[in-house]
């Protein structure tokens, strides 16, 4: 069968550079494995029109990714707030325990980047706090049943039911039950090194309001599983303040406006259609995202 040179050539100027790449390697391997067996042969690209668009999309997802630092899974109850599944822990405790799981790592203990464990008194430091204050924020993750650190080497292990990092099918636990999104390492970092001190309340938002996003659209919304954007059923200012005990819903717009991600905002406060008093919330794809690489370039474009 004779080769179509142009067709396979669209086909390949269609591919990201990371795919071309994965592609030159790989037939480099096959060159090398089967040595004189192919002499007079050329091996040449064979896709459909959907793989390369599949290997588009998976790229796109990766670059975006790689992008804000890579990702741990944030694991959450879908039927209750992160005040009620977390009773003890306070605002600015839920955002110090999201800070804290961006460095949970496959095997499920937290460590540095580098492959150092942190321990108690490492995770002090990390979290900048007093010594009083962190014993008792210490003391509330074992309780919770957060944290363990019942071992020989003091290593502190993250349940794998709030953060895991890796297959989810390789969790070893039962977390069926818990709807999950991706939560970009380095943005949460950047934003806890620029609002973990008096402002800390303000970034304990975006921890609490997970269990109410739509991670196809990143919408808060009544209904956050629902796939089909059309019946997606969004959710005011108004109903997240009453979830989020906030009193006065002009707080929790401040409150909102006033996080940014490198001069963006985290949170997009848009006019609902139906009701120009109201308004719909858009998350920054950069701080959490589980949808397509569709929905993430038509969520890009309103931060950019």
């Amino acid at each position: 069968m004779a080769v179509d040179r142009k067709r396979e050539h669209q086909h390949w100027s269609n591919l990201t550079p990371i795919a071309k790449r994965g592609i030159l390697a790989r037939k480099e391997e096959l060159e090398s494995e089967l040595g004189d067996r192919i002499a007079g042969f050329d091996i040449v690209l064979k896709t459909t029109e959907s793989q390369a668009r599949g290997k588009k999309a998976l790229d796109e997802l990766g670059n975006h990714s790689e992008a804000n630092g890579g990702f741990v899974f944030a694991l959450f109850n879908g039927c209750m707030t992160m005040s009620e599944r977390f009773p003890s822990l306070s605002q600015s405790d839920l955002a110090r325990l999201m800070f804290m799981g961006t460095y949970t790592n496959y095997d499920g203990r937290l460590q540095h980047d580098n492959g150092r464990p942190i321990n108690r008194k490492s995770l002090g430091t990390l979290l900048d706090m007093s010594r009083a204050r962190f014993s008792e924020f210490y003391q509330k993750l074992l309780a919770e049943e957060i944290i363990s650190d019942n071992n020989e080497y003091e290593d502190i292990y993250v349940n794998p039911s709030i953060f895991y990092r890796g297959s989810l099918a390789d969790a070893g636990h039962k977390i069926d039950e818990f709807r999950h999104t991706r939560l970009f390492r380095s943005t949460v970092r950047e934003l806890y090194e620029k609002y973990g001190g008096r402002t800390i309340k303000q970034l304990a938002i975006l921890y609490a309001v997970l269990p109410f996003v739509n991670f196809s659209f990143n919408i808060v919304c009544f209904n956050p599983e629902e796939n089909n954007e059309d019946r997606v059923v969004p959710m005011d200012l108004d109903k997240l303040a009453a979830l989020l005990s906030y009193k006065d819903t002009q707080k929790l717009r401040v409150a909102l406006g006033s996080l940014k991600l490198d001069g963006k905002p985290v949170f997009l406060l848009i006019p609902d259609v139906n009701d120009k008093r109201k308004r719909r919330i858009i998350v920054n794809p950069r701080v959490v995202f589980a949808g397509s690489a569709d929905s993430l370039r038509a969520i890009k474009v309103l931060f950019n």
